[in-house]
């Protein structure tokens, strides 16, 4: 997004978006270089990954690296135009739905925040709505009835011993205390705050009683599956540039694309292939990290995707690619993402479609909902029954409270826009994530849920955690029909 006019305090806002402050000099020196702030901001984060305070001395190194690549880099235009809101773009039997990118609005102002609440609150309702009988919270103290329903933001969720938990709903109206006991209060134990929920209870003065809680979840009925004669493939966290990044096997991958393998069988399976989806990640990126130079065999960002570039146009060009970046790709780290930029967009081959994170993406009717997946850490952290050797049940769970990243303010940075594109509110096909480097898929009430492997094996940081990844997996499926799990990895 190109801001004609620029102010301080957005430039500010924008830095802080990114866990960074900014001298006002500096701030000067952005408004009066007429390079496209964004592209500043993303920038001088990534270069100045370990610093707290964005210096001029750094906007200046940063402008004049900027002034010498685009010397050596010519830009070519992709063909990707803004969609106005509510349109949908159409390329071939490919449509995109619903993506940030080209509309984000974002200054990361108070009235920002306001506005994102609000638009999370409002679809989640709206979700819920049919449901729940909901009595605004405001009115609870006028009323005389026993049984209630209440719709609201969950919130200071805590145990008070072992057999009670209480947490504090809130609408627009009011706040109320909720207590839960036996199987309602190990669901309030799982309550991430922040999200959207129902309360079906009695009223007890000024606190309900809770029998049931109600999430916005899929509907039961959401079982009909749609059948094509086409497969699909699903990728994600190639992490090309990184010295982990796992050559070979990804050659292999390709040779099985194109029908090379020494398999008939693999090659008669490649023949059906139509579409290739790609969930983020695609380069390892420079300054994620502190001291990622290390653990990298191509140092230069513009590198690493000339490079990725080179791998996908081996593919064969009937195969559309949906390409989604993540938290290592060149593109802001606040969720929703926008495309990569056309300096790397453009150099992809044509039938490379880029999209933002998430996007809700049509293939021949199919609808497919993109999601990198960073949010994963946040809820396999927070729900004990939850692991990352099964990441696909953690998915399934942002299914069921219809949103990608329902608790704020943890390890998923969230920009408020004004309209919250986090929210499922169109339940698609299939949903695709990542991020976690772990390979899982199963069906949640008649959508596939794919949590998608990793081309990079174990890393430095992975074994401090003791992460253990599980790459070269891939994910094929035939809508209505089978799933096959194709091992590319022997390791």
């Amino acid at each position: 997004m190109v801001i004609k006019s620029i102010d301080t305090r957005t430039v500010v806002a924008k830095f802080a978006l990114n866990g960074k402050n900014v001298h006002p000099e500096a701030v000067k020196l952005i408004i009066n270089s007429g390079v496209d702030v964004d592209r500043i901001v993303d920038f001088a984060c990534r270069k100045c990954n370990g610093s707290f305070i964005i210096t001029p001395e750094d906007i200046s190194d940063v402008l004049k690296e900027l002034a010498s690549r685009r010397e050596e880099k010519k830009v070519f235009d992709t063909g990707l135009k803004d969609t106005p809101k509510g349109e949908v773009e159409s390329r071939g039997q490919v449509s995109i739905l619903k993506d940030v990118t080209g509309k984000s609005t974002c200054r990361g102002t108070v009235e920002d925040f306001v506005a994102y609440f609000n638009s999370r609150y409002e679809k989640l309702y709206s979700i819920l709505k049919p449901r729940v009988k909901a009595i605004p919270i405001g009115s609870l103290g006028r009323i005389k009835m026993e049984e209630v329903e209440v719709i609201g933001f969950a919130d200071n969720v805590r145990e008070l011993d072992s057999s009670k938990a209480m947490f504090e709903l809130e609408d627009k109206t009011g706040r109320v205390r909720v207590y839960a006991e036996g199987k309602v209060k190990e669901q309030v134990m799982e309550l991430f705050g922040d999200e959207v929920i129902g309360v079906a209870g009695r009223l007890r003065g000024r606190s309900i009683i809770a029998d049931r809680i109600i999430f916005p979840d899929v509907p039961i009925s959401n079982g009909n599956r749609k059948s094509r004669d086409f497969l699909m493939v699903f990728i994600s966290d190639v992490h090309f540039g990184s010295n982990t990044f796992l050559s070979e096997e990804w050659s292999r991958f390709v040779k099985w694309l194109n029908g090379e393998s020494e398999n008939e069988k693999l090659n008669e399976l490649a023949h059906s292939v139509k579409y290739i989806f790609v969930a983020g990640d695609l380069t390892d990126g420079v300054g994620i990290y502190p001291d990622q130079e290390k653990e990298l065999e191509i140092l230069d960002i513009y590198q690493q995707y000339e490079f990725a570039a080179e791998q996908f146009d081996l593919i064969r060009k009937d195969i559309k690619i949906i390409l989604s970046p993540g938290n290592h790709d060149a593109v802001r780290q606040a969720e929703p993402q926008p495309a990569l930029p056309k300096e790397f967009a453009s150099l992809f081959p044509k039938n490379v479609i880029h999209v933002g994170n998430p996007a809700y993406v049509d293939v021949e009717g199919i609808k497919v909902l993109l999601y990198h997946g960073r949010s994963l850490d946040d809820i396999i952290s927070r729900v004990p029954r939850l692991s990352y050797e099964r990441p696909h049940e953690a998915v399934m769970e942002l299914l069921k409270r219809r949103h990608l990243a329902p608790l704020y303010g943890e390890r998923s940075p969230i920009a408020p826009e004004k309209e919250d594109y986090l929210v499922i509110d169109d339940i698609p096909d299939v949903i695709h994530s990542g991020h976690v480097h772990t390979y899982g898929t199963g069906f949640y009430r008649g959508v596939f849920v794919i949590n998608s492997s990793t081309w990079q094996s174990q890393t430095e940081f992975q074994k401090k955690v003791n992460l253990n990844p599980v790459p070269g997996n891939v994910a094929v499926y035939q809508p209505g029909g089978n799933v096959y799990r194709l091992k590319f990895y022997s390791g």
